[in-house]
């Protein structure tokens, strides 16, 4: 035994009582070993080393020693160093995986925390949440259901401007999908939910929260009304064109999946470009690509029941024609059609064009279509000088015409002078 005196835990001193019963006989070894709650044989190992130790024989052998798994000071410096220079506001967690990556040093996740916590770089989380939410169950198949949302950050801090990350989940899996965009808005909106459709297909619903993009407060207008519907914003009319369920979110507990992600990624996203040495929105994007995939096959979960429920693109719609904004305007009787502050002339009008309505298509690339009944409609811009010049032409044109009409006398023998008009009746000459 030691000769430095070893400090008896609590536990250690309650077991002494029971262990000089058993070495005095007062009690036999089996009772013994049932009120401690260890075998009787473990009993007879302590007995022997108290008769030989006293009782701080009681206390495990390597109590006081030095582990010789422990990492030795000039490592632990040297590991410490590295975190300082390159990952002095990492978790403990991402800094060993880097670690491990990066450095090719591998240590554990809680020794690393010790040692980060010892030299001031890391501070443990003390404030537990006071409101506990009861998580929602996860939906059964892959595609059931998707979780969309849009995040504004300084997501490449001072090294570029500040983003949006629009954010796809799939509720089942877990699996993620996001692209970079200046804000969140319509085209973000909607140019994300394409991308997500070509690369996994249209999910069966959407579920996102009251944003003035996704729901509005408006009025119906004259189409809805005659439809019978509510008034859509213009991503709603794409998600009920594509026959995707939208599903509000009242609360963002409710849709608290994307929310823990971009708390994720407002952690471990921004420390990765960081180190990439990502300064663009286009290199922010490109990273994206490699990125997720990884961040997927480590983090996403199996679906509890086999099977998705993306539907493909169908190869009969046109996706140029959903994705955009569009409303609808009336054809005047100079056929004209005015939208935002726009004048548009058809090319080749026809009487039956007047007052038809006609659907108005902007695309996000600035190109305006025109389309009557499934058909499209050539046009020209132009401006209200242009037309009080186009009125002015037609005018002197009309006066050119009276103009350029001979008068015809009819002469004596003609027909029309043979006839004799009286009260009566007409008569013929």
């Amino acid at each position: 035994m030691r000769e430095d005196i070893i400090t008896l835990s609590k536990k250690e001193l309650e077991r002494l009582p029971v262990i000089h019963k058993a070495m005095e006989k007062r009690i036999k070894q089996v009772e013994a070993a049932k009120m401690l709650g260890i075998t009787d044989r473990q009993v007879r190992r302590i007995i022997i080393k108290v008769r030989k130790g006293g009782d701080q024989a009681v206390a495990h052998g390597n109590r006081g020693r030095e582990s010789p798994r422990k990492i030795p000071e000039e490592r632990e410096k040297e590991i410490i160093s590295i975190v300082e220079k390159r990952y002095y506001d990492f978790g403990p967690t991402f800094a060993a995986e880097k670690l491990l990556e990066c450095e090719e040093i591998k240590i554990g996740r809680e020794k690393l925390r010790q040692f980060m916590i010892s030299h001031h770089i890391w501070h443990p989380n003390t404030n537990k949440a006071k409101n506990i939410h009861q998580w929602r169950e996860r939906k059964h198949y892959l595609g059931e259901m998707t979780q969309m949302d849009g995040s504004a950050h300084a997501w490449l801090e001072d090294r570029g401007p500040k983003m949006d990350l629009m954010g796809h989940v799939d509720d089942a899996t877990g699996r993620v999908y996001g692209h970079f965009y200046e804000y969140e808005g319509t085209f973000s909106a909607m140019d994300s939910l394409r991308r997500y459709m070509i690369k996994y297909g249209i999910p069966l619903s959407l579920y996102i929260d009251r944003h003035s993009t996704y729901k509005t407060l408006r009025q119906p207008n004259l189409e809805e009304e005659l439809k019978g519907e509510y008034a859509k914003t213009q991503f709603a009319r794409v998600l009920s064109e594509l026959g995707i369920k939208y599903i509000p979110a009242r609360s963002p507990q409710a849709k608290g999946r994307i929310e823990r992600l971009f708390q994720t990624f407002q952690d471990r996203l921004i420390k990765e470009m960081r180190l990439a040495g990502i300064s663009s929105m286009k290199e922010a994007n490109v990273f994206l690509e490699t990125y997720l995939p990884k961040y997927n096959a480590r983090f996403a979960k199996k679906p509890l029941k086999r099977g998705d429920l993306h539907r493909p693109i169908p190869e009969n719609i046109n996706l140029d024609e959903i994705f955009c904004i569009k409303e609808y305007r009336s054809i005047s009787n100079g056929y004209t059609i005015q939208w935002k502050n726009r004048i548009f002339l058809i090319k080749e009008p026809s009487i039956t064009m007047r007052k038809q309505r006609v659907c108005v298509m902007e695309h996000f690339d600035g190109k305006i279509t025109l389309k009557l009944k499934d058909k499209y409609i050539l046009y020209t811009e132009v401006t209200a000088k242009d037309l009080l010049a186009i009125a002015r032409v037609q005018k002197a044109a009309q006066k050119l015409i009276k103009k350029a009409r001979v008068y015809y006398p009819a002469p004596i023998n003609h027909p029309w002078r043979r006839f004799v008009y009286s009260k009566r009746n007409l008569i013929h000459v």
